[in-house]
């Protein structure tokens, strides 16, 4: 009897190492809202991924911060408790002191030189650094537009921003910026932004013209200045405890895929980024488009706070400086 236990079970691993690859059901977290296009690309990597895999393979995507905020998926990430995101770089740089230089004021020109910037591979290079830094592997760049301030009140200067509850993002790079500025940011999460811009318990905020457009930020505001004073971008991400446990046409196959639907977000800003601030324009809010003049000795002094936070920031300088037209 223990002869025949033993021949089943050594049949039954031969079995079991003979499959190339254990069906998963992989959970994926945004904080952005269904709507969103990096939602939709979540999805739409989902199904190619599902189909790609004979069905072996799903993603179940969660957005609009079910699995908590970006933060709190990062460290589900570091465990191995949440498989995917597409997440903000801004909260990469938070352990990753690198990516900060992306958010260097003005390093891009305008939506199309910002997805150049993105697609270098001195960009592509950078993802390198997490799995050690940070416990996930990066496996390519999406973007939302370029930064957009939409104020309660008047603004015509720079001048004008100082001693104002600025929502922001929360991350380093964008609180030095407003801090150089003598506002006041004021981090808080995307859901709170509307109601929180209604009832004056902010004064401006700090946004991209995709939701300024789609989630109506503009009703509660006088003034929208168009300065396009940084880019935004967003990274895929794989916990790197669960990508060690995929076989190496699993990898591939993520990689390959992954990468192709945060890169379809670039392609959707760039299309539809001047839509968008036409259509804020046509509001009948009072719309300001400025240039790093506006900001006056705050850009400068963001880079020489960021000169020696991150050593990307030459790298991508010189990147941004081939890649101009």
């Amino acid at each position: 009897m223990k002869t025949i236990s033993k021949a089943l079970l050594g049949g039954a691993m031969a079995v079991a190492m003979a499959v190339p690859a254990m069906a998963e059901e992989f959970r994926l977290g945004l904080i952005t809202p269904p709507p969103h296009v990096w939602t939709r690309a979540a999805e739409a990597f989902g199904a190619e991924l599902a189909e790609r895999s004979g069905g072996a393979h799903s993603v179940t995507v969660f957005p609009a911060r079910q699995l908590g905020n970006e933060a709190e998926m990062l460290q589900q990430l570091q465990t191995g408790a949440l498989d995917m995101a597409f997440m903000t770089v801004a909260e990469v740089s938070n352990r990753a002191p690198d990516f900060g230089a992306f958010y260097a004021p003005f390093l891009a020109d305008d939506i199309e030189h910002a997805a150049r910037i993105l697609r270098s591979e001195e960009a592509k290079g950078m993802l390198d650094q997490l799995p050690q830094q940070v416990g996930v592997v990066g496996l390519g760049y999406g973007m939302a537009g370029l930064r957009q301030i939409v104020s309660r009140g008047e603004v015509t200067s720079a001048e004008d921003l100082a001693g104002l509850k600025l929502r922001i993002t929360p991350f380093e790079p964008i609180l030095d910026f407003y801090n150089a500025l003598g506002a006041a940011p004021t981090p808080m999460p995307l859901p709170a932004v509307y109601d929180a811009l209604a009832n004056g318990q902010v004064d401006a905020i700090d946004m991209d013209a995709e939701l300024i457009w789609l989630l109506k930020y503009y009703e509660h505001a006088d003034t929208v200045v168009q300065s396009d004073h940084m880019m935004f971008p967003m990274v895929g991400l794989v916990s790197a405890r669960v990508w060690a446990g995929l076989s190496d046409e699993d990898k591939a196959l993520i990689a390959e895929l992954m990468s192709k639907h945060v890169d379809s977000c670039i392609d959707a800003y760039v299309a539809q980024e001047q839509e968008w601030l036409d259509q804020i324009s046509e509001t009948g809010k009072t719309y300001t488009k400025v240039d790093a003049d506006f900001f006056g000795d705050a850009v400068a002094a963001w880079n020489e706070i960021w000169s020696e936070k991150s050593g990307a920031l030459g790298m991508l300088r010189e990147v941004a400086a081939a890649t101009a037209e």
